[in-house]
């Protein structure tokens, strides 16, 4: 078997630069980093009499400890802002998502579903006379629940 042949039967990891963000069905930005996307099992400890090696670990609910964090150059496009307003002024609107990871193909390999989400902060831009760094915007959300 030839040296690229085995190549092509080892999968590699996906690489974490290539993915895009969608919420309500819609590719929404270019998106330059994401971070938050975790969910945690929580556990109970239960003593059984009569068994002093070790302590039951019985499973709880899943908790998502960490908001999403988006961060993206800032644009004209107001769309990311305007949710942010309405939400400042009261108008809760809740939006489901998906974070898309893609092969190196431009393919969907994986994609990560948020539910219920809506920003709690939005972050401008660090603004520096002397600097050549691009404007980044961070629009931080709650959500309840991840899945596949």
């Amino acid at each position: 078997m030839a040296r690229s042949e085995v190549r092509s039967l080892i999968n590699d990891p996906y690489l974490s630069f290539k993915f895009r963000v969608e919420i309500k069905g819609i590719e929404v930005a270019g998106f330059s980093e994401v971070s938050g996307i975790q969910v945690e099992i929580e556990t109970e400890d239960y003593r059984e009499g009569g068994v002093n090696e070790y302590i039951h670990k019985l499973a709880g609910p899943a908790r998502y400890p960490t908001n999403l964090v988006l961060k993206r150059g800032l644009m004209s496009a107001t769309a990311l802002w305007d949710w942010q307003q309405q939400i400042a002024h009261g108008n809760i609107t809740r939006h489901n998502g998906s974070i898309v990871l893609m092969n190196s193909a431009g393919e969907e390999k994986w994609r990560w579903n948020f539910k219920d989400a809506y920003p709690v902060k939005w972050s401008g831009p660090d603004l520096r006379g002397n600097g050549t760094e691009v404007a980044l915007e961070t629009l931080e959300l709650v959500h309840r629940g991840l899945s596949t």
